[in-house]
């Protein structure tokens, strides 16, 4: 089973940037789809963006244009860049696997393992 890491998180300004890491180990990272989840308090969790073993890359639509997932096989590591934050970016950030082989990746997919979350303030 893969164990992930995750960090990153920080208090930041309206409009500053953030970039999260998602460490992996104990696995052959190049088969797995890496996601990135995230829960407001008092929400839902809700699925941010995903890479595939192809790095095809999924975002939800309120993070198009402003955050940026990239994978690094030879670190076992993702990445999550986040620009232009806003107030509703707020929330704990959870970065999760799930082995495929597919070309693309759905946040809908069910990923097995997940880290422990780094928590992400957007706040002047």
């Amino acid at each position: 089973q893969v164990q992930l890491v995750e960090s990153g998180g920080a208090l930041v300004q309206p409009g500053g940037s953030l970039r999260l890491s998602c460490a992996a180990s104990g696995v052959n990272f190049n088969t797995y789809a890496i996601g990135w989840f995230r829960q407001a308090p008092g929400k839902e969790r809700e699925g941010v963006s995903c890479i595939s073993i192809s790095d095809a890359r999924t975002y939800t639509d309120s993070v198009k244009g402003r955050f940026t997932i990239s994978r690094d096989n030879a670190k076992k590591t993702v990445y999550l860049q986040m620009n232009n934050l806003k107030p509703e970016d707020t929330a704990v950030y959870y970065c999760a696997a799930r082995r495929s082989l597919l070309r693309l990746c759905s946040l809908f997919a069910d990923f097995a393992s997940w880290g422990q979350g780094t928590q992400v303030t957007v706040s002047s």
